[in-house]
């Protein structure tokens, strides 16, 4: 036993002087685990594993499934095609998926694997590629979501087709331009292989599901006269057979969307918006309406923070939801019956998906800063680890360590935020810091692994996360703030968070940075433009110049309902244009870096205000990487941004 224990010892000791700090190529050796679903039996969960492929620079994406009382996890397919979408079937000998392999030829169907063992096989050969699908209760049949497709040019090597357009929502990223393509509804017969259509015309449709006795089929659809001028989307229900009329189930001004029937089928769980009216700083209520019609009731009305993915409980008495709350992201269960609600988990981490399968287990997907997503079994408010994807990662890495702190920003709020210390600092050093802002702005920074975060911090900075107003996770008045008011009050709040981190002597005020992506990127052209003391700065997918981002990316509705339209109100439109106005205030050596094709916020964006910094002979560079979108997808960029800050920083701030 002395000897078993000393091996022991040994092995621990071995495995914790492997570790070492984080580089940009550990991008490489990061696995993504999404898209959960579970068994009917409630026994497996299947799911996708994303594995970056050095050699072929992209990500080999494959379906896995583990036992939910934690004793095995079997990946099931291993092809470079890659597959998605994993889905039981309701007897639960299929595993089926999408993938655009082989004799698919890159178009996206449907593939069903025999659960006892053997090679899958397509099952659907459409023309179209399908964006998602369910499988009908009874197991006869598959509803799928499909999107109208181009009609192919015969000739070969012929010029492509003009592009017309005539929307007045025209471009979306990663889209592209937007005709008048759309998806549409459709129900397959397993045992015939008969589609038939649900629905058509000019709407789209999402969000589909199937009632428990598989007759009807409910979902989300905006059937307004222009739908691209707002966001009045509702709940329909349509019988699950060809030429069925659709009923409209709700009436809400603004969105009403993901709709989940409740086990008995008897009711609709969904989201709706707080607002009557279109607002981008909207945060989602948890809401029931009976099926046959009738007043909804709102079950989150006095919580006031987002509630996201719904999920039934098994009796049906209860809903489970996640909310985004001041930094975490957990999961709360609404009683039906007394409208009350409780928080189910707590600490540091995010959830990100929930799964009942029974009245007291859930398998959930969640992160912590130093931990990538796994799934988990839940119960009883603990976390039991199902999958062990990152395991080698983890235990073979240092991480910076998490740290909450809060603050009062100049009219008395107090806004949080999250330290992240490097590996081996300890409290009380002062070190050099990057104010790290994140995107939407209606989004949060939280408890979750973030490999930009770490990879920074690996090199030896500080790394604060800032909730800003304008971030949801503190209300909608919170969020709303910032209405046609962009670039004012996220600056005071990111400004005095610095300030509190230099007078709390963690920060070096002589070594400060700053760098963000998307709005993130947005805002780190207001503060350089609004304060000298940054030392270095990295502008990811940003702008400046708004009124040139008219009609250019994807935001005309939001410019319209915040800012009105430019020939009417310029001085608004001057006012939160004022990094370009004020390029000669900015000292910063500042590092742009935008995607080629992103359509959300375009690469003009970046251009301009580096054209602007290399006429002033401020120190800059522009890095656009080929064929990307607003999201980078290739791995080696992902290592080349990382790398990029490195040096930038290290140039500039150290």
């Amino acid at each position: 036993m002395k000897f078993l224990s000393l091996i022991l010892v040994l092995s621990t000791s071995i495995v914790v002087s492997a570790q070492k700090l984080l580089r940009p190529s550990d991008v490489y050796h990061v696995i993504t685990v999404k898209d959960p679903h579970l068994s009917p039996d409630g026994k497996w969960v299947a799911y996708t594993v994303s594995t970056p492929d050095s050699a072929r620079d992209t990500n080999d994406n494959n379906i896995w499934m583990a036992a939910t009382d934690g004793s095995s996890a079997i990946q099931l397919t291993y092809t470079e095609d890659g597959e998605s979408s994993p889905r039981f079937s309701p007897d639960g000998r299929w595993i089926s998926f999408l993938s655009g392999r082989e004799k698919a030829k890159d178009k996206s169907q449907l593939w069903l694997m025999d659960r006892r063992g053997g090679e899958a096989h397509q099952q659907t050969k459409f023309k179209a590629s399908i964006s998602d699908y369910e499988w009908s209760p009874d197991g006869k049949k598959i509803l799928f979501l499909i999107q109208d497709e181009e009609k192919a040019d015969t000739v070969k090597d012929k010029p492509a087709k003009p592009i017309v357009i005539d929307r007045y929502h025209f471009k979306e990223d990663p889209g592209g331009y937007l005709g008048h393509l759309h998806t549409h509804l459709y129900v397959y017969d397993i045992a015939t292989k008969k589609l038939d259509s649900l629905t058509s015309g000019k709407f789209d449709q999402s969000d589909a599901v199937w009632s428990p006795d598989s007759k009807y089929i409910a979902y989300t659809s905006n059937r307004t006269e222009d739908p691209d001028r707002n966001l009045n989307s509702d709940i329909w229900i349509v019988e699950a057979k060809a030429h069925a009329k659709p009923r409209q189930l709700t009436t809400w001004v603004d969105y009403d969307k993901r709709p989940v029937w409740s086990p008995d089928g008897k009711y609709i769980a969904y989201l709706r918006s707080i607002s009557p009216e279109w607002d981008t700083y909207d945060e989602a209520h948890l809401a029931i309406v009976p099926v046959a019609g009738g007043e909804p009731v709102l079950l989150s009305q006095t919580l006031d923070r987002p509630v996201n993915n719904p999920q039934w409980s098994k009796n049906g008495h209860s809903i489970l939801a996640l909310i985004e709350d001041d930094r975490e992201r957990y999961v709360m269960e609404f009683d039906i019956a007394t409208k009350k609600y409780t928080k189910r988990t707590s600490g540091q981490h995010s959830v990100t998906d929930v799964l009942p399968f029974t009245d007291t287990k859930s398998v959930v997907l969640m992160s912590e800063p130093a931990s990538p997503p796994e799934l988990y079994l839940l119960e009883n408010g603990a976390f039991k680890a199902l999958t062990h994807h990152n395991e080698t990662f983890v235990k073979t890495h240092h991480f910076a360590t998490a740290e909450g702190f809060t603050f009062k920003n100049k009219d008395g709020m107090e806004v949080g935020g999250i330290l992240f210390r490097p590996y081996g600092k300890p409290k009380g050093q002062k070190l050099p810091l990057l104010l790290w802002i994140h995107g939407g702005p209606v989004a949060q920074d939280e408890y979750e692994f973030d490999m930009t975060n770490q990879v920074l911090a690996a090199k030896g900075y500080l790394i604060a996360n800032i909730n800003y107003r304008g971030s949801n996770g503190k209300g909608y008045a919170f969020s709303r703030a910032i209405f046609g008011d962009w670039g004012n009050k996220e600056v005071v709040d990111l400004l005095a968070g610095v300030d509190y981190l230099i007078k709390s002597g963690d920060a070096d005020p002589d070594k400060l940075g700053i760098g963000g992506w998307s709005y993130g990127g947005i805002l780190t052209d207001y503060t350089t433009a609004t304060d000298s003391r940054f030392k270095a700065a990295a502008s990811g997918a940003g702008s400046a110049l708004q009124t040139s981002m008219y009609g250019t990316d994807q935001y005309t509705q939001q410019y319209e309902m915040e800012l009105g339209a430019p020939w009417k109100n310029m001085d608004k439109w001057t006012k939160v244009s004022y990094p370009f106005w004020n390029a000669e205030k900015i000292k910063t050596p500042t590092l742009y870096m935008v995607g080629e094709s992103d359509f959300n916020v375009p690469a003009a964006g970046s251009e301009q205000m580096y054209q602007a910094l290399r006429s002033l002979n401020v120190p800059t560079q522009l890095i656009i990487y080929p064929k990307q979108h607003h999201g980078l997808r290739v791995p080696s960029y992902w290592k080349d941004r990382y790398e990029r800050y490195w040096k930038w920083f290290e140039t500039y701030l150290k």
